[in-house]
């Protein structure tokens, strides 16, 4: 793919986060430069869990049907002694979907085919990778960032955005510290491995052995009938973790009744110790921080690569207002102010799920780990002027549930880069609203009631009120939406 030397966005890093960016600004004609150090794409399975708020954002990106047919469901656990069951559980709370909520249940792909289903994605949209492009160095001034790729080459762009990590580049070279703690101070190995049809009891079960040197779980990967995910503790602190495909053929039969020829390929394996940090800071003026260069998590519950997409998500609307609609440079200080106290709670949540697993509590993953019930309701960008509204009713900031009306689902009306605007029940529609404003009535049951609601483009309320006034062309003028022939 040949370089644009004057691009609007330069990503670095085309994990699961830098690719959704890179989406999303493709799709509303946003030129970006993604490049990757790697000679490809992640070829793990590590963040195999795509919770239901990301499975929403990739229904938007058009993503979600080549995930579902490539996915598939959390199997239960199943607890070994040697080749005897000791009985099964679910990890993974099961729901039901509704008309509000249509992917109610966490999906079991690996990493590594997601992040070919958004690469595709990406390419079908004109975009794509600078695989083998490594940002070395930068230097950004009143209008722009200068980035130097390990090419030689130097590009210039409006902005730039660090998805490259736990160990982000760009994160050290701003000088941004991460607070936090070691959640396990024990050593972890996490790998794919291919087991020999008919040497393991089934592939219907998540697999556990419990041993005193440590446990194994062995869980099996959708897409692929020989692929299991092997995910193995050490109680020593101080033990050598084996990457070596010799050596996890080893630690699998010392602690399995599995025998290492049983065991024909190990495609990749990683070590590591679980850690909670977050970045002190989002931006330092031209450059954004998103995923793991702005918050590391234990991988219990699934927490990580899905609060990286959701980054990714809320950042790509508000750099296309800035870059092609107008909105005043403010609103991208929205970004940390929102981003960032979600990825505080959800570090939280991964930690306390990660202690209690370890002191061998059977902890079920239920709707805490869904990420439907995050929103920005303390936002600067949640407005809402209803007097009367309940606590626990629909607000500004929440996220915009899906419904139907009619032959109409919400989620059809809200995909695409634009905003949408709902008079429900008896709620006039206001007039002259820009034509990245879509307009729809429906009635007024449901959780919207009866009011004017714009959504933004990454699906929350943002604006609320009775009726349309002054205060919503304020915002839309704030968003880069200035009423058609009104004053703001």
């Amino acid at each position: 793919m040949p370089v644009d030397r004057d691009t609007d966005v330069v990503i670095s890093g085309a994990g699961p986060t830098g690719l959704v960016l890179a989406l999303d600004l493709a799709r509303r004609g946003v030129r970006a430069l993604l490049v990757e150090r790697a000679d490809g794409l992640f070829p793990g399975s590590r963040g195999k869990g795509l919770q239901p708020r990301s499975q929403e954002v990739l229904d938007d990106l058009g993503v979600l049907p080549g995930i579902l047919a490539a996915g598939g469901a959390y199997p239960r656990m199943l607890a070994w002694e040697g080749t005897e069951r000791r009985g099964a559980w679910d990890m993974v709370e099961r729901s039901e979907p509704t008309e509000q909520v249509p992917y109610a249940n966490t999906l079991l792909i690996p990493q590594s085919r997601t992040q070919e289903l958004l690469h595709e994605r990406l390419a079908a949209l004109g975009g794509g990778v600078r695989f083998g492009a490594a940002l070395t160095g930068f230097r950004q001034d009143s209008t722009g960032v200068e980035v130097e790729l390990s090419t030689g080459e130097t590009v210039r762009a409006a902005y730039l955005a660090g998805a490259d990590g736990g160990r982000s580049t760009v994160r050290r070279a701003l000088g941004i510290g991460m607070s936090g703690e070691t959640v396990d101070p024990r050593p972890m190995l996490v790998a794919d491995v291919r087991i020999a049809p008919g040497t393991l009891a089934d592939r219907d079960h998540w697999h556990v052995w419990r041993a005193a040197d440590g446990g194994v779980a062995l869980c099996p990967l959708p897409g692929d009938d020989t692929l299991f995910q092997l995910a193995a503790t050490f109680e020593d602190e101080t033990a050598a973790v084996d990457t070596t495909p010799e050596g996890v053929r080893a630690l699998l039969a010392a602690r399995t009744p599995l025998t290492a020829d049983a065991i024909p390929d190990v495609p990749w394996a990683s070590d590591y110790r679980a850690r909670a940090a977050l970045a002190d800071r989002y931006r330092d003026g031209r450059v954004f921080l998103a995923g793991d260069a702005a918050h590391v998590h234990s991988p219990a519950g699934g927490q990580g690569l899905n609060t990286g997409v959701q980054d990714a998500y809320n950042l790509g609307w508000k750099l296309a207002q800035v870059l092609l609609h107008g909105a005043p440079a403010a609103l991208l200080d929205s970004y940390e102010a929102e981003r960032r106290p979600v990825a505080a709670d959800v570090l939280g949540l991964s930690t306390r799920l990660h202690r209690a697993t370890a002191d061998g509590e059977a902890t079920r993953r239920g709707k805490d780990v869904q990420q439907l019930g995050l929103g920005y309701r303390d936002s600067a960008l949640a407005v809402d002027t209803r007097p009367d509204t309940p606590g626990d009713g629909l607000r500004a900031g929440d996220r915009a549930p899906d419904g139907r009306y009619g032959g109409t689902r919400l989620f059809d009306l809200f995909r695409g880069p634009h905003f949408t605007l709902l008079a429900a029940g008896t709620a006039e529609p206001p007039a002259g609203l820009p034509e990245a404003v879509r307009t729809a009535r429906i009635p007024a049951d449901g959780p919207y009631g009866t009011g004017v609601f714009l959504i933004r483009p990454d699906g929350y309320v943002g604006w609320a009120g009775e009726h349309a006034d002054a205060s919503l062309d304020t915002y839309l003028t704030a968003v880069g939406l200035a009423p058609a022939g009104r004053a703001a």
